[in-house]
């Protein structure tokens, strides 16, 4: 069995991970990390998990007891972290802060997005787990930047539920103005951009363009849905094949033939593409759980890279669909 660990247990990420990893037929949850909650039952914070659980948050650290970390942490909790405590060698580390996204001769993190980094993630013993936008928008790039077709800026809208914001409530995620509502935040300047532009750049060296991005906050709990344009005279038959044969020994990456809506991949750890040309457009079409394939699921997936598992155990979950 893997053990596992996790710091910063309170949030929905973390409820996410605990839910997959307590199913997790190879893993078992020595630890969950929470000062401001230490001694109450982890039912106390993610009441989802009555019955599925009696572990308890604890202030406690027994690193050697454990094979593998998670950081389910604030941005820059981990990177402090890792600097002021003694970490066991062999200790496998799975970060879902955006600390150490961006390569640096400063740290030895693997990008841990499967569908670009599969190879390097499995022999990695550190893993920067991608944003949750940025997983959604660069798979429904990464086959046109495979095959040097990005030539010209990328237009991009994608909207995202509440939980996107994090389980601290604040004024834009109080329901009374998110519900029915929605708006745009960050935009031309999102802190996703960056990895984004560089996971581009390792398959198209070339790629000097601009990531127009757009997002929006939604008015429902969980999902992204993004569109994307880019301009192209290749065909539409030769650009599916292009995806198929990038996505054929993914399992969790699905080209659909007909227009895809959000609720086929919530509760899922998958990511479906649309795609569509009119005239010399391309519209691409990719929606992910925010939670999931964007963040916890996605987590699970680099584990079990990571631990010679077959990439699906534990992440065979069904969409919520109605």
């Amino acid at each position: 069995m893997i053990k596992a660990g996790i710091i910063g247990g309170a949030g929905y990420t973390a409820g996410e991970l605990i839910r997959l990893l307590l199913n997790h037929p190879e893993t078992e949850i020595v630890f969950i990390n929470s000062s401001s909650n230490a001694g109450n039952k982890i039912t106390d914070v993610h009441e989802g998990l009555y019955g599925e659980t009696d572990l308890r948050f604890t202030d406690q650290l027994p690193l050697d007891e454990i094979d593998v970390l998670f950081f389910c942490t604030a941005h820059g909790d981990t990177k402090k972290f890792m600097e002021s405590h003694n970490i066991p060698e062999d200790l496998k580390i799975i970060d879902l802060s955006m600390d150490y996204r961006i390569k640096s001769d400063d740290h030895d993190f693997i990008y841990g997005l499967p569908e670009l980094n599969r190879r390097a993630t499995c022999t990695a013993k550190h893993v920067a787990n991608p944003g949750c936008f940025a997983t959604c928008i660069q798979l429904g790039l990464l086959p046109l930047a495979k095959n040097l077709m990005l030539t010209d800026d990328v237009m991009v809208n994608a909207i995202t539920g509440s939980t996107g914001a994090g389980v601290k409530p604040g004024a834009t995620s109080h329901f009374s103005w998110r519900n029915n509502n929605m708006s745009v935040y960050k935009a031309f300047e999102h802190q996703h951009v960056p990895e984004i532009k560089q996971s581009l750049k390792q398959l198209q060296n070339s790629f000097d363009a601009e990531i127009n991005f757009i997002p929006y906050r939604g008015d429902f709990p969980r999902g992204i849905f993004a569109t994307l344009v880019v301009k192209t005279k290749v065909s539409q038959e030769e650009i599916v094949r292009m995806y198929e044969e990038y996505y054929a020994k993914d399992s969790f990456v699905h080209i659909v033939d007909k227009n895809i809506d959000l609720k086929q991949v919530v509760n899922t750890n998958k990511c479906l593409i649309h795609l569509e040309k009119h005239g010399d457009k391309l519209l691409i079409i990719s929606c992910i759980d925010n939670l999931l394939k964007g963040a916890s699921g996605q987590a699970v997936h680099n584990m079990n890279l990571m631990f010679n598992l077959e990439e699906t155990v534990g992440l065979r979950l069904k969409p919520s669909a109605f």
